[in-house]
């Protein structure tokens, strides 16, 4: 069954987005062995500006499971993606919705291209919906009444920007909870990479702004969220995601690769803070003998030479060891995923020609969103879906979302908040995003409402088999642990 509601706003012959529509199908699955029925909405609502006019317009899928009688006890997860500019395309078509990419089992192409059942999705437990951002997927600026669009300058102070994009979002969550009666719903807030800035700044906006509260935030892959690691700090805490990586490559001495991850990283990571990282403080006033014993245990665990480092300065950078580890292969490794592998122009040199994990996702991705979209949740439209919008130049500034996580986990006891982070990630390594865990909350007070979860795998850990469903099975844990008992209070107690 298909339901159509549109209101127009197309000039003849013009291809622009509706401003407020909405397709729903019926549709079901298999999750952990369980039928689920459920409806998948898909759709644009717009965003107004202060005097009440239609200013953009955000696409949006949401999935509902038809068969639950009340929806009050029924969590919500609200989804986003990063970039920023990025669409909601990589969790909502790989991770945590009901159909997922045809990949092989540790997240590579395959032919043909398209969708299958996700049997590990959370939607038995939660219903779910993928928000995109201003110019990500089919998500647009509108045109005023003289068919003219605001100007740049307007349009980055309206939506391109960290407070800006947590501003007008947080508007745009309190009409979408509106209109599909969920204000009384356990509310969570699924975050990816840049994500993780916007929903833990989101946190405290909802709050604060919509007096929407919420009962849990997940980071996946995040961002430093404003919390700065800089100098000897930035520095060393690479050397974790060296070793993992240097690891899964079979670059370590046999001692090492004789131990699982979870038995081998604890070391490096005590090294890290307990050598690696009082050696760095010391600069050029470092001892000869203990710089040398440092490269030397670095070398050890990067996987890469001792005169290497030395000629680094024991300051390694990502993109050196991207080029650096596997060299002498004549391959190159990937940022988001270290699994991945490419073919330089050059092996010689500093810096990568390309990212070969990016290309590698935009092979599945695009053509998948695209068909399952138009074709399966008959949702049709000219306008391209954009993978990547324009949303730069973005306004990094008075980045506080650390600060509003935690200030919105102080004021909501219900609060929790989950990290999940894959060991082959180098664009937000894992031990960076434990790094901020521990930062989070200074006073320690809330450490028991925190939880960080790592895995075998990238940026994406959902994209490798084992990971999705393990990934997964932690949301649904989380979710069912942030939601109290009927009649459980909001209180601290004494």
């Amino acid at each position: 069954m298909v339901l159509l509601f549109s209101l127009p706003v197309l000039a003849e012959n013009e291809r622009q987005i509706d401003v407020d529509n909405l397709v729903t199908t019926q549709h079901k699955t298999t999750i952990l062995g369980q039928t689920i029925k459920y409806s998948a909405s898909i759709g644009t609502q717009p965003v107004w500006d202060e005097e009440g006019n239609a200013v953009a317009t955000l696409h949006y899928t949401y999935y509902q499971r038809s068969d639950v009688q009340d929806i009050s006890r029924r969590p919500l997860v609200i989804s986003f993606n990063g970039g920023p500019g990025s669409a909601s395309v990589w969790m909502h078509v790989a991770y945590t919705g009901p159909r997922i990419l045809n990949i092989d089992d540790e997240g590579y192409p395959l032919q043909p291209y398209g969708v299958k059942s996700n049997p590990y999705s959370i939607l038995d437990v939660a219903d779910i919906v993928y928000v995109n951002p201003v110019n990500t997927g089919f998500s647009r600026v509108l045109k005023d009444k003289e068919g003219k669009l605001l100007a740049k300058d307007k349009q980055k102070e309206m939506f391109f920007g960290i407070n800006a994009d947590i501003k007008y979002l947080a508007e745009w969550l309190n009409t979408f909870v509106t209109r599909n009666n969920r204000w009384l719903s356990p509310k969570y807030l699924i975050g990816e990479s840049y994500g993780t800035t916007r929903v833990s700044g989101l946190a405290l906006a909802l709050q604060e702004s919509q007096w929407m509260y919420l009962n849990g935030v997940i980071l996946v892959s995040p961002t430093e969220i404003g919390i700065k690691r800089e100098g000897p700090v930035e520095v060393a805490n690479r050397l974790p995601y060296f070793a993992a990586t240097a690891w899964y490559h079979k670059k370590l001495a046999p001692e090492f690769q004789a131990m699982t991850l979870e038995q081998f990283l604890p070391q490096v990571e005590a090294f890290t803070m307990s050598t690696l990282l009082p050696a760095l403080t010391k600069g050029g006033f470092i001892g000869a003998e203990e710089k040398q014993q440092v490269i030397q245990q670095m070398a050890r665990y990067a996987g890469i030479s001792s005169k290497a480092i030395m000629q680094n300065n024991m300051d390694v950078s990502l993109d050196f060891f991207w080029k650096e580890l596997l060299r002498d292969e004549g391959k190159t490794i990937g940022r988001l995923d270290s699994r991945y592998l490419g073919i330089d122009k050059k092996e010689a040199g500093v810096e990568v020609d390309y990212f070969p994990e990016l290309t590698s996702w935009l092979h599945s991705f695009t053509p998948a969103i695209n068909y399952y979209l138009r074709e399966e949740l008959n949702y049709k439209t000219d306008i391209k879906y954009n993978m990547f919008g324009s949303v730069h130049p973005w306004d990094n500034s008075n980045d506080n979302t650390g600060e509003n996580l935690r200030q919105a986990m102080a004021e909501n006891p219900y609060l929790k908040v989950l990290i999940q982070s894959g060991y082959y990630d180098g664009a937000c390594n894992y031990f960076d995003a434990k790094y901020s865990m521990w930062q989070l909350d200074p006073s320690g007070k809330m450490q028991d409402r925190l939880d960080f979860k790592t895995y075998e795998s990238g940026h994406m850990m959902y994209l490798r088999h084992a990971d999705l469903k393990q990934s997964n099975d932690d949301l649904r844990e989380f979710i069912k642990a942030a939601t109290p008992a009927e009649g459980q209070p909001a209180i601290y107690k004494h």
